[in-house]
């Protein structure tokens, strides 16, 4: 998969179960570093995720379509791979997210607790697909943005109606953004968040961030496939397009 952003007319990702042969050769390697991450975030769960296999990019008469074919495999396996720098690059890290976007334009994104795997990155609200995610032979990732932004910020899908997505690809991430857009202004938003946090006895972010333009990014925080999406964003902004 070539590195970028593009405009996607569809998600084609079917569900197609088989072995990872990366993880049974390295499961002694992948244990011991379960544990050693477990031991500094005992939260964690080891669930069943969903990683891709064989992303394409397919010009259709619609427009671009990202193909490929997802598989289960357990958290533990998806972890190892990702913090031993993603070793096995026939796999990916697909994932859709629901880039929230106030009355008054600014970009909501969250910031991720202390417990989590990714904590303190700030991004939008999103999470790696799992097994809720499957419907008959196929992965709904509209079904999981929309699951993902109201377990993280309260937002029901009707209250930010999706549009199509942007696909950023980073190297072994592929980033299906929803732009979901909320009646509210991003006062509004933060403060209802805020009180949804307060009252969730385990939530996964700490706050919303609202990013009105280029001077709010946080390199530092924010992923690089989210500095790619809300760069992209601020230069057709800007260009009138």
């Amino acid at each position: 998969m070539r590195n970028g952003i593009f405009e996607a007319a569809g998600l084609d990702t079917g569900f197609a179960p088989a072995p990872w042969p990366w993880a049974e050769a390295e499961a002694a390697r992948i244990s011991a570093h379960w544990r050693a991450r477990l031991a500094e975030k005992p939260k964690m769960f080891d669930g069943q995720v969903l990683l891709l296999r064989d992303p394409a990019v397919v010009d259709t008469l619609e427009g671009k379509v990202l193909r490929g074919r997802f598989f289960l495999t357990p958290f533990r396996n998806f972890m190892a791979w990702r913090d031993f720098g993603c070793p096995d690059d026939s796999v990916f890290n697909c994932f859709s997210m629901a880039a929230l976007r106030s009355s008054d334009g600014a970009w909501l994104l969250g910031e991720m607790g202390a417990h989590t795997m990714n904590s303190g990155k700030i991004y939008f609200p999103a999470g790696t697909p799992d097994r809720s995610d499957i419907v008959g032979d196929r992965v709904d990732l509209v079904r999981s943005v929309a699951r993902e932004m109201q377990e993280e910020t309260g937002f029901a899908a009707d209250e930010a109606p999706g549009g199509d997505f942007r696909v950023v690809v980073e190297k072994q991430q592929i980033a299906c953004i929803q732009q979901r857009r909320l009646a509210l202004t991003a006062d509004e938003a933060l403060a209802r968040v805020a009180d949804f946090l307060a009252r969730d006895p385990d939530p996964e972010l700490t706050r919303l961030v609202a990013v009105r333009d280029a001077g709010d990014l946080n390199p530092g925080a924010m992923p690089g496939f989210i500095l790619t999406y809300l760069r992209d964003a601020f230069a057709t902004a800007g260009s009138g397009a």
